[in-house]
This record gives structure tokens, C-alpha cells and sequence, in this order.
């Protein structure tokens, strides 16, 4: 049975002051409708890293390349195990900043009985299916890859149980949930950490312009048209709530206020100033804005009676080390969804 959870939280800036500071964070620190089946995606090769982990070359139709798929295989192969996707935030994980590289996850996992699998790639895309190619961006139909391609990809390969769930942080908070409505009966829970879950209210949209054309420096209007468009709403979380029903979800975020781990002897600071400031500087301000979408489709969603676990913490910045944490959290939950 779902549970909702609440946190007392410290009064935090607005989304709109939060947004407009993060605009000038941005400016400093960087100088689709659903797609049809589709055919052709093929597994192009397996590279084994180790005993527990392995690199799936998977050939992808839809964008006509080959995108690399990170797996963490399950303690026990002695029969079908359930499967977790698990993406990356705004980089696509292209970058350091992802969840192999600032995370425990490999070892959270050892003993766990699901494959973990996190596909290379996506950077500034949301995860969805563009409408236009981007001439900066390239070729983006993630939602199509990630519901249609993927999954037979992997089903067969790792020999699953064909029980999903996704959990996405950052940018892709947002993306796991519009992808649970885009495809209903994949995934029987969701996770999304640190996220802004609604894309077509004016200062949300800003949010996602920030994400796209501030830092992937893509043309948003290729992604889901011009102001107004009904692909907007169409990837709202907020307004498609009630499709969320009868999924375990677990949603998180901070206020952007520092917290336990933004401090000079924090996990990810480790002694280093200048990485606090940056933490308690661009971190606090992005999660005081995902903080206040999360608490508004929070409120949604006990608005519509759907139940969720739900960790709103009164501190913390937009940072690995607590995402980490929401993983382990969350992964009790997704465990007993997956059984």
C-alpha cells in the first residue's frame, strides 16, 4: 500500500525569484508527440567491464546511431530478475557529473536482485522524442528508444522478469514521470529526485528553456513547437497526474538551503571551498526552484487522492551526494513494487 510523507520545510524564495537568479547562474557558468512503433533496433555487441557490469552497444531506429546502455547485473542470475532504468540528469551522462561516477551505486547494488540499466546519452534532450531535428542537439527520439526499443533489447539479453521501474534525477526527474504517462503498464513504480514536474506554466517553461537552450545550447521550439503548442501540456507532468495513478512513486527534493552535506567536510566538498561554493551557490538556487514545482505537484497530486512517498527535505542543495541517498531511499519501495 502507498504512503505519502512529509517533511517540515523551511520557507524558501519564491520559483520565480528562484528562476530568475538561476538565469543569471546559467549565463555565468555556460559562456513531441508520441512516436510510432518503429523497427530496426537491434543489440550491436555486449563489452564486459567486469563480473557485475556491462556496456550494451544498442543500435537505435529511431535516431539511426548506436547508443551505449551502462548495466549493473543482479546478485542472483539463477533466474528472471526485475530491471531498473536509471538516467542520468541534464548531461546524458556524457559527463563526470552521472550516476556511475558520483554515486555508490555499483556497490549500493551488489547485493540487490534487479539489473540496473543507465543509457549514455541525451544531453539537454528531456528524455522525450523531439519534433525537429536540432542542429546543435542532433537527432532526439528518447521516449521511443527508451519504452519501445530498449526494453525487448534488454528483456532478452538479460533474461528478465519484464518488471520495470524508472527513476530519473535533475532534468530527467521530469522525464520519467512524462515517460510512465506515455507509456502505460511499463513500469510499475517511478522515482524522481530533485526534479520541476510540470514543463507548460509559464515560469516551468522557463525552467525547461534553461535546461535546453541555456545549457545544451538546442533550440527548444525542435523539442515540443512554440509557446502554446499542446505538446506542452502534453509533457506536463502536473496537469497528467491522474495517469500517474496506481504507480508506486517516490518524489524528493530539497529547498536549496544548505543541508547536511553542504559543508566543508561534506561527502562530494571533501575540504574544498570552492566546490561548497559552487554547491551552495548554483546547487541552492536550482533546487529552490525544483523544490517549489515539487511541492506544487505534491499538492496535485493529494489534490487527485494519489498516494506517494514523498521526502521534502527542509535543507539541501541540487547535489549527487543527496540524490544518492533518494536512491537508497527510494529502492525499498521500488523492491516491493518490482516483486
Amino acid at each position: 500500500m502507498h504512503s505519502t510523507k512529509r517533511y517540515v520545510v523551511h520557507r524558501i524564495p519564491s520559483l520565480l525569484g528562484a528562476l530568475v537568479m538561476l538565469a543569471a547562474v546559467v549565463a555565468f557558468v555556460v559562456p513531441q508527440a508520441t512516436a510510432q512503433p518503429t523497427s530496426g533496433a537491434h543489440l550491436v555487441r555486449v563489452e564486459t567491464v567486469d563480473t557485475r557490469q556491462q556496456i550494451l552497444i544498442v543500435h537505435s531506429a529511431a535516431m539511426d546511431r548506436e547508443i551505449p546502455v551502462r548495466v549493473i547485473l543482479p546478485s542472483d542470475r539463477s533466474r528472471p530478475r526485475p530491471t531498473l532504468y536509471l538516467l542520468n540528469g541534464y548531461t546524458g551522462g556524457e559527463e563526470p557529473g552521472n550516476w556511475h561516477d558520483r554515486t555508490d551505486v555499483v556497490a549500493f547494488f551488489a547485493d540487490k536482485n534487479v539489473n540496473v540499466v543507465t543509457p549514455i546519452g541525451g544531453r539537454a534532450s528531456y528524455y522525450t522524442d523531439w519534433r525537429s531535428d536540432d542542429p546543435v542537439l542532433g537527432r532526439h527520439k528518447w521516449s521511443t528508444f527508451l519504452t519501445r526499443e530498449l526494453p525487448p533489447i534488454v528483456d532478452a539479453t538479460l533474461g528478465t522478469s519484464g518488471r520495470n521501474a524508472i527513476a530519473g534525477v535533475s532534468a530527467s526527474a521530469t522525464s520519467v514521470l512524462n515517460l510512465a504517462v506515455e507509456s502505460p503498464g511499463l513500469y510499475r513504480a517511478v522515482g524522481a529526485y530533485s526534479g520541476c514536474p510540470s514543463t507548460s506554466d509559464p515560469v516551468s517553461r522557463r525552467f525547461v528553456e534553461m535546461v535546453v537552450e541555456g545549457r545544451g545550447r538546442g533550440d527548444v521550439t525542435n523539442m515540443w513547437g512554440p509557446v502554446g503548442d499542446p505538446a506542452w501540456a502534453a509533457h506536463d507532468p502536473y496537469l497528467n497526474a491522474e495517469r500517474l495513478r496506481g504507480l508506486e512513486l517516490y518524489v524528493s527534493s530539497g529547498t536549496g538551503l544548505p543541508g547536511y552535506d553542504d559543508t566543508l567536510d561534506g561527502r562530494e566538498v571533501a575540504g574544498n571551498p570552492l566546490v561548497l561554493i559552487r554547491q551552495a551557490g548554483t546547487g541552492g538556487v536550482i533546487e529552490a526552484a525544483t523544490g517549489e514545482c515539487t511541492r506544487r505537484f505534491v499538492a496535485r497530486l493529494d489534490e487527485l487522492g494519489i498516494p506517494a512517498h514523498v521526502e521534502l527535505r527542509p535543507t539541501g542543495t541540487h547535489s549527487w551526494t543527496y540524490w544518492q541517498d533518494d536512491l537508497h531511499r527510494s529502492w525499498p519501495i521500488f523492491d516491493r513494487a518490482l516483486r
